[in-house]
């Protein structure tokens, strides 16, 4: 079916496609009543503007980018970015704003996609997720002069707009849940070590060890998959002295935990009781339900999708921070064994 154009208006109306024109955009030119008739015209044709020819003419593509540097596979299974898109999309739908989505491998392939975006103007703004220590890529978008919200810590010091949470909130509530419980061995599987959020969590866990008098809480990394959740989580239990509980940072490596010990003999919560990061749907539907900390992420996302669109428009830089996470107990935790 062929899309209506200004010309078929025009043809419709018995005007020139100059006055058209002057109707759809608002512009005087044409009396009230004239530009009732194109406009009634236009809807009963179907005819949109479009979004191409707009762009062109404001300098906008009328979409921003986010860039996600983990392997296709894993938004798939890792139910964070699928959160996190939910509450991007909640927010850009009817702004007339889409969202530009594109999966790379390793940080040379995502900031090769920013300049490439930037060189075709497909996006207007980018978000950018999992922030590394001496990351390249917060220098790069301010070069291209891209509008840019980090959804994490970025540090005021940065001059970057931030949505964030204080996670150390959250490492103390938890560990003093565990110690409540009788707890004395407790380790944590984290993330990627260059990650601000994994070092931010981390330095938490230490100060709330030495404040609750805990010899220490030993720290396995992992790159959030089930595989490796499951690898690291045979390693603490194979120890001499394996721990009575265990933190994981996603509930994607939680749920594999919960795999591991039913495989090794290890009883849950009545051997070792299993928190997660990140509450959502996989805590609630294995079994025993895991204890998880609720970040609500597509609040993050909403937040961050309506602070870059506002920076779009000329808006300031904003830090954002969100009310800290709570934990949630289920039935992977229970008091320790004497």
């Amino acid at each position: 079916m062929k899309r209506p154009t200004i010309a078929d208006i025009a043809q419709a109306a018995g005007v020139s496609k100059g006055a058209v024109s002057y109707a759809l955009n608002g512009k005087a030119g044409v009396s009230d009543q004239t530009r009732a008739r194109i406009l009634d015209i236009a809807a009963r044709l179907g005819w949109h503007p479009s979004s191409a020819a707009r762009a062109l003419s404001e300098g906008r593509s009328g979409a921003i980018g986010l860039v996600v540097d983990r392997p296709a596979w894993v938004l798939g299974i890792e139910p964070f970015f699928m959160q996190l898109i939910s509450g991007i999309e909640a927010q850009l739908s009817g702004s007339g704003t889409a969202l530009l989505l594109e999966v790379t491998e390793d940080t040379e392939a995502e900031m090769a996609t920013y300049r490439r975006w930037w060189g075709e103007r497909r996006v207007d703004g980018v978000l950018l997720v999992d922030l590394r220590h001496d990351d390249p890529r917060p220098a790069l978008v301010r070069e291209l002069e891209l509008p840019t919200v980090v959804v994490g810590h970025a540090g005021e010091d940065t001059g970057m707009s931030s949505v964030w949470i204080d996670d150390g909130v959250a490492v103390h509530e938890v560990l003093d849940y565990l110690v409540a419980l009788g707890h004395r061995r407790i380790a944590r599987v984290a993330g990627p070590p260059p990650l601000v959020h994994t070092r931010e969590r981390s330095d938490a866990f230490a100060r709330a060890a030495e404040r609750l008098g805990l010899a220490e809480v030993p720290t396995v990394h992992a790159d959030y998959s089930g595989e490796d959740g499951a690898r690291a989580t045979r390693r603490l239990l194979s120890t001499a002295v394996p721990p009575t509980a265990i933190v994981y940072d996603n509930d994607v490596m939680a749920v594999a935990a919960l795999g591991v010990a039913h495989e090794m003999g290890v009883d849950v919560p009545g051997r070792l009781s299993i928190v997660a990061w990140d509450d959502g749907a996989l805590c609630e539907l294995v079994h025993p339900g895991l204890t998880a900390v609720s970040r609500r992420v597509p609040e993050h996302g909403s937040r961050a999708a309506t602070i870059l669109l506002s920076m779009v428009a000329g808006g300031p830089v904003e830090q954002a921070r969100l009310d800290p996470p709570v934990l949630v107990p289920r039935g992977s935790t229970a008091p320790a064994r004497r």
